[in-house]
């Protein structure tokens, strides 16, 4: 019984996703991809100037 009990959970993790989780994540990548695109936009003003 112990067997099965561990059994059930390894797939209960492996195939449980949080929506909370996925937004975190892609909040997270696009917040990066913003701060990326300003410090070169930056940079590209200052040398222009």
């Amino acid at each position: 019984m112990k067997k099965e009990k561990k059994q059930q959970e390894k797939v209960k993790k492996t195939k449980h996703y949080d929506k909370g989780q996925i937004f975190v994540k892609v909040m997270a990548g696009i917040l990066a991809i913003l701060m990326l695109v300003a410090a070169a936009s930056t940079l590209l003003y200052s040398l222009m100037a």
